[in-house]
């Protein structure tokens, strides 16, 4: 029944990074701002280029922008007019490591602010890490949801085993580019 006070306090960031590429990146925020008739949207976008760590590459073309920060950018744009609940489709497909620690972090800022974040991702690993709750989903139906503590119950109490951790590829790939796994970043 308040459909246009709905819209106003959602807002959706698709799979894909929905940016003009011929714009900079403080140009992508001006354009949503005006689009959604806020004023000040010059200091609106210098603001979500600091918090979104892009204040340096604002004045840049996006074609210029690796995927985290194209990723980084299309988030920051679904916030202008500061949406009480965000959608999140799948934010770290087609992402390298280090970029996917990078909207993690982004994500994980949302919430703490918050935001409540509905995050969909098919990666089981992104969902434990980030999520408060988890719902799955199976043929199109949930099945399930709860805390991961929640959802753990559902299965019979873990044997105690001890394995040898070899690093993974991933932690190769982050050491040698000198980036922080996101377990040191907390």
């Amino acid at each position: 029944t308040q459909a246009a006070e709905v819209r106003e306090s959602i807002s959706l960031t698709g799979q894909f990074a929905a940016v003009d590429e011929v714009l900079t990146g403080r140009e992508n925020l001006v354009l949503v701002a005006r689009l959604r008739h806020l004023k000040e949207p010059g200091a609106i976008a210098d603001d979500l280029l600091r918090r979104f760590s892009l204040a340096e590459a604002g004045t840049r073309r996006v074609a210029t922008y690796s995927g985290g920060m194209r990723r980084r950018l299309d988030i920051a744009m679904s916030l202008i007019g500061n949406p009480q609940v965000i959608f999140l489709d799948e934010p770290t497909t087609g992402l390298d490591p280090e970029a996917r620690i990078e909207v993690w972090q982004a994500v994980k800022e949302l919430a703490k602010g918050g935001t409540t974040v509905l995050l969909t991702t098919q990666y089981l690993d992104e969902a434990e890490h980030l999520a408060d709750r988890l719902a799955i989903l199976h043929e199109g139906r949930i099945i399930v949801n709860g805390t991961l503590d929640e959802l753990k119950q559902l299965l019979p109490p873990a044997k105690i085993e001890y394995v040898e951790k070899q690093p993974s590829l991933e932690d190769v790939f982050l050491t040698l580019v000198g980036a922080k796994t996101d377990k040191e970043q907390r």
